[in-house]
């Protein structure tokens, strides 16, 4: 089975009720998605608005995946530079894949999506993300097309004494 994926879905009450349980599933799972586990709906809540305004005033586009059941699974927001020298490129964020479908691919589906999405906007050269050091997804991002162009050591603090990198990393579309 695959996933589905649609660009700028309609954000009904069961999309962002779908995201906000992959937001937290992933995040308690121990993905690195902005927050640490334990983590509630209710912490993630105030973060999933943001994305989504960010949407209502076209700085972002929201990618989701549903499973065969048609369940929010996967989703990723990319997101326009609003500096005038850097237009050429966006960022991805939130990239997550639910705990339930690890390891059938869906992630690498999911970046492929990412891609082919960004190639159909006017003048995007580049994706561009971050990632936290220390769970090996610079390995990853690297197997699927991205190099690394940077690194901020101990920028990411996920707990008292635990710092992480956090690792910029690039995919060219030309």
């Amino acid at each position: 089975m695959s996933l589905t994926f649609t660009l700028d879905p309609a954000v009904t009450p069961a999309l962002r009720d779908g995201i906000l349980d992959l937001w937290t599933d992933v995040s308690n799972a121990g993905g690195a998605v902005g927050f640490v586990p334990p983590v509630t709906p209710e912490e993630v809540r105030p973060e999933l608005v943001r994305q989504l305004a960010g949407m209502a005033d076209g700085s972002r586009r929201l990618l989701v995946g549903h499973d065969e059941d048609g369940r929010v699974a996967a989703t990723a927001f990319l997101t326009f530079n609003s500096h005038r020298l850097m237009v050429h490129w966006l960022w991805l964020y939130t990239v997550m894949v639910h705990p339930r479908h690890q390891g059938k691919g869906y992630g690498r589906d999911l970046l492929a999506a990412a891609e082919r999405a960004a190639r159909t906007f006017h003048g995007i050269e580049a994706i561009r993300l971050t990632c936290r050091g220390g769970l090996g997804l610079e390995r990853f991002y690297g197997s699927c097309g991205y190099k690394e162009v940077g690194r901020i050591p101990a920028a990411i603090r996920v707990a008292p004494d635990d710092d992480r990198d956090d690792v910029i990393m690039l995919l060219p579309l030309g």
